[in-house]
């Protein structure tokens, strides 16, 4: 059975799903901004204006920005690596520079402009009490954007909405990534290093998952379970397309794992889909869950990787609603029985054309 994954065309079009799957949320961002400038004006000045709108939109999108690392990167990772008392007086002090300096060019610009009806002083220097609302909006619009990045942005969403309040059954496909030799790498290096080594890899996961609109459920221990609904993980193949991006950007910094760990992470993946039950779970600690045997499925089926010494398989299942295009195929394996599961499972190996630069071995786990 022909599955195909094209990776020399993905780029700029899946790059593109990746920006429109987060525009809605930086334009709701936006808008909060802009009607917390309105809202001042009107508490404040009694004038509903888009002026105050201008003004927030000036001073608050560069804290933001800067405080998501969009803006001065280097200068933000600085200042995040300090201690607590550091970081927070060096975020107070940059804060203010880029509000003052924000909002004395809007200021300015609108003064210029003749739609202000103040000196030019007035107009740039900024007032104390404008400072704290700027920094209470920014800090308000900060906390938000760092929960849902935490949660994950399916998981924020759901959680803020209630959708699974009430158990619902629905489809969904499951990726697992399990690290190879991560014991052997504890028992070489320590723990501790085994730790960053594995920090290094989940943080490497981030931007494919975030291209191919999956989310990351959960990590256990030297594994990653990355979930999609149903339809979103088949349209365009963005399942399979995920799993070969992370062994592709691994690949592409193969030198830089040499040299800051002395090896390449090595993969075994597992794909799978079907019904399953997901429902929020906890009270002080509340989380989506997702209930049945799909998930099972694919933890066994991640499991078979290594005895048949194949980095990554398929369910006969998923592949076949799977629709790719490019230099990976599916090779059918046969039916094999997972330890838990009565019925055996029709079993496909990804394969790609084109032998990346270093193997991913699954034996040697």
């Amino acid at each position: 059975m022909p599955c195909h994954y094209d990776s020399e065309n993905l780029n700029a079009h899946d790059a593109d799903i990746m920006n429109r799957y987060s525009f809605g949320f930086w334009i709701f961002v936006l808008c909060a901004v802009a009607v917390s400038g309105v809202v001042y004006g009107a508490i404040f000045y009694d004038d509903w204006s888009l002026i105050g709108a201008i003004f927030a939109l000036f001073v608050c999108v560069p804290v933001i920005a800067f405080e998501r690392g969009l803006l001065l990167p280097r200068l933000n990772a600085w200042v995040t690596s300090l201690s607590t008392p550091a970081y927070i007086i060096f975020s107070l002090l940059v804060f203010y520079l880029m509000v003052s300096v924000a909002f004395a060019a809007c200021g300015g610009l609108l003064w210029f402009l003749g739609r202000l009806k103040v000196t030019w002083q007035e107009a740039v220097i900024l007032p104390a009490d404008i400072l704290l609302y700027t920094m209470g909006v920014s800090l308000i619009l900060s906390f938000v954007t760092r929960v849902r990045e935490l949660l994950g942005r399916d998981v924020f969403a759901s959680l803020l909405l209630g959708r699974y309040r009430k158990p619902i059954e629905e489809e969904r496909i499951f990726l697992f990534i399990d690290l190879v030799g991560s014991t052997s790498f504890a028992e070489e290096f320590g723990d501790l290093r085994a730790q960053q080594f594995l920090s290094a890899l989940f943080t490497a996961f981030a931007k494919p998952v975030r291209q191919y609109r999956g989310t990351i459920d959960d990590y256990i221990g030297d594994a990653a379970i990355i979930t999609w609904p149903m339809a979103r993980g088949l349209r365009q193949g963005n399942c399979v397309k995920c799993a070969f991006a992370i062994v592709d950007a691994i690949e592409a910094d193969a030198d830089k794992w040499l040299q800051k760990f002395g090896r390449v992470p090595r993969l075994r993946v597992a794909l799978h889909g079907g019904p399953i039950v997901t429902a929020e779970v906890g009270v002080d600690h509340h989380k989506i869950a997702y209930f049945g045997d799909t998930v099972n499925t694919t933890a066994r089926l991640e499991s078979l990787c290594r005895t048949l010494g194949v980095p990554v398989l398929i369910s006969s299942d998923l592949a076949k609603r799977l629709d790719l295009s490019g230099d990976i195929k599916a090779e059918y394996l046969g039916q094999h029985a997972l330890k838990g599961r009565g019925q055996s499972l029709g079993v496909m190996a990804l394969i790609r054309a084109k032998e990346p630069a270093f193997k991913l071995v699954a034996r040697s786990a």
